[in-house]
């Protein structure tokens, strides 16, 4: 699970001791809510899934699926099913390639959702073995499913554009900027990664 409520107050409130602008922004918009997604091989299935279509249609793709090989599905029943039904189902070649590579991985056992290293780069390297999953999706599992602390997604343009906002900053910062600024935020970025979400549409900033 990602990280509780506890641990995102306890993060920004530690920060913010040491960043007056977080620490204001935090007074002006509140606490942000959790966002946890569940561990294992079924949250980056469903992240392939919603590559470059809408909230809806990959909702819709994801019913077909577990209609055709079961709620339960196994990386086994899907690299099992004909690429005629999973294209009925709205896979395309390419979500195809992608999700068998995830299921061929988890099948051989080089992955295993409820042992990946402890250390956070070796994850990210890890995870990114799977065609179609880039440093972002690696970071975004690893934050909403598994809770880590430290993750900080820097190439993700509501990060920046929130991070712009709350240290109001004239434009938004790009991926090697956001990195700067969060150093000092060690180990604690998890939580004001959640924040910049938070902060990214509010019309209170």
């Amino acid at each position: 699970m990602g990280l509780t409520v506890e641990q995102i107050r306890d993060g920004l409130d530690h920060v913010g001791r040491a960043s007056p602008a977080l620490a204001q922004a935090v007074e002006r918009v509140g606490y942000p809510e959790p966002r946890i997604r569940v561990r294992g091989w079924h949250t980056l299935l469903r992240t392939i899934v919603g590559q470059q279509v809408s909230v809806a249609a990959a909702a819709s793709v994801w019913a077909k699926l577990e209609a055709l090989l079961g709620e339960g599905m196994d990386p086994a029943d899907l690299l099992a099913a004909p690429f005629d039904d999973l294209r009925a189902c709205g896979l395309s070649r390419q979500k195809q390639g992608y999700a068998r590579s995830l299921c061929e991985l988890v099948g051989e056992g080089a992955i295993d959702f409820h042992g990946l290293p402890a250390d956070d780069e070796q994850a990210i390297e890890l995870l990114t073995r799977i065609k179609g999953i880039g440093r972002w999706s690696a970071e975004i599992y690893l934050l909403f499913a598994e809770g880590r602390p430290d993750i900080w997604p820097a190439g993700d343009l509501a990060v920046q554009a929130g991070l712009g906002k709350l240290l109001a900053l004239e434009a938004r910062p790009d991926e090697r900027l956001t990195r700067e600024l969060a150093e000092a935020w060690r180990p604690h970025r998890g939580a004001v990664a959640i924040f910049t979400w938070h902060c990214y549409n509010n019309p209170a900033l």
